[in-house]
């Protein structure tokens, strides 16, 4: 970086971080997604501008850095979208990666850390060191390049604190400059018409699914958005229900025992629970669960439409409650508990089937 440049970005910087102590002078309590929004940057951004304080920048060396969680104990595990936040305390082990093509993606398979990773967007790394009214609060943040937090590991009072010190005197970048380049993403490329969707081929290709991972490639190969496949594939398939899904699934879950699969995700990570739903509270516009070693916010005034999907595999239908915003972007996924291998929970079926289903005209 050339020396006009260097002071540019220490003037930007110097100017997020007294935008955001104005900030907070009037709304002590703001997130820092929220005040980064209200600042009118990227929350990458507004955490490379307190670098030297109490962020420091670390290496790209993603598949190394994860490898190495596990020695912090256990952890907890927030992944997010707009529109949801998910939260699960574990330890990170058994951590994999592999490529497909020009694909990089990493895997943790745990009973709690349960993670899907997408490594091509995973682009600046910090630790980031708070003081909070519990105390200091130490993390590892994770952005894409935009500048939008794909995933964030915090410390729990079970972490190794000295092996979190460790960590991040082994992965310390060099240098410590105090911004982000970011990068806006492109605009989603319009689906196809649904008039030029060969609708045979479709329904064909969509009956003989044998794995739901096959889902994707299908409406790829296709050219098809998710719920306008919904839309056309026919009611046997996907049909709507209202948008207090989410809500009545949660809460038939919990008087039922039924544990369910929580599946919450952006464009670098998917991040999953597995397991029973207890304690379950309304707090403004978020409806949140909020047990022991799982918590989900759930914006409800955000969704825009629920479905019902239903995918053939080869251990039978895989039913999914799928939730999406205004813009057709996932919000939240709720399956029933299973393994590959393993039937669907009939106590599933049931909670989906007491769903309110949405009345819609049928498309033509």
């Amino acid at each position: 970086m050339n020396k006009i440049s260097r002071q540019s970005s220490e003037a930007h910087a110097e100017q997020i971080r007294k935008g955001l102590i104005a900030l907070k002078q009037r709304e002590p309590d703001i997130r820092a997604r929220n005040a980064a929004d209200a600042l009118g940057v990227s929350e990458g951004e507004l955490l490379a501008a307190h670098v030297g304080e109490n962020v420091i920048r670390l290496k790209d060396e993603f598949p190394e850095m994860l490898s190495v969680l596990a020695g912090l104990g256990e952890v907890m595990a927030l992944t997010r979208n707009e529109h949801c936040v998910h939260e699960r305390k574990g330890v990170y082990e058994g951590a994999k990666f592999f490529s497909h093509g020009k694909m990089r993606q990493g895997l943790f398979v745990n009973p709690d850390i349960d993670l899907r990773l997408f490594m091509n967007h995973w682009l600046y790394a910090f630790s980031v060191s708070e003081e909070s009214k519990a105390g200091p609060r130490r993390s590892l943040q994770f952005f894409d390049k935009s500048g939008t937090a794909i995933h964030k590991i915090y410390l729990t009072n079970h972490s190794d604190v000295g092996a979190f010190n460790d960590l991040v005197a082994q992965f310390r970048a060099d240098e410590q400059p105090v911004h982000i380049d970011v990068e806006a993403f492109a605009p989603t490329p319009a689906p196809k018409d649904d008039s030029d969707v060969n609708r045979d081929d479709f329904r064909n290709a969509w009956e003989n699914l044998k794995d739901t991972h096959d889902f994707f490639p299908m409406l790829r190969k296709f050219g098809l958005a998710r719920e306008q496949a919904f839309r056309l594939i026919g009611k046997d398939f996907a049909y709507q229900v209202e948008n207090d899904a989410s809500r009545r699934v949660l809460e038939i879950a919990r008087d039922n025992d039924c544990e369910i699969m929580v599946f919450v995700g952006n464009r670098g990570c998917i991040q999953i629970h597995t397991g029973p739903v207890v304690k379950l509270v309304e707090h403004g516009p978020w409806y949140n669960v909020l047990d022991p070693m799982f918590n989900l916010h759930l914006r409800e005034d955000r969704i825009a439409g629920t479905w019902v999907t239903r995918k053939p595999t080869v251990d039978g239908f895989v039913t999914a409650v799928e939730v999406f915003d205004k813009d057709g972007e996932a919000i939240v996924t709720f399956f029933g508990k299973r393994k590959p291998g393993q039937p669907e929970l009939e106590l599933w079926r049931e909670t989906v089937a007491a769903l309110t289903i949405k009345n819609v005209a049928d498309v033509a």
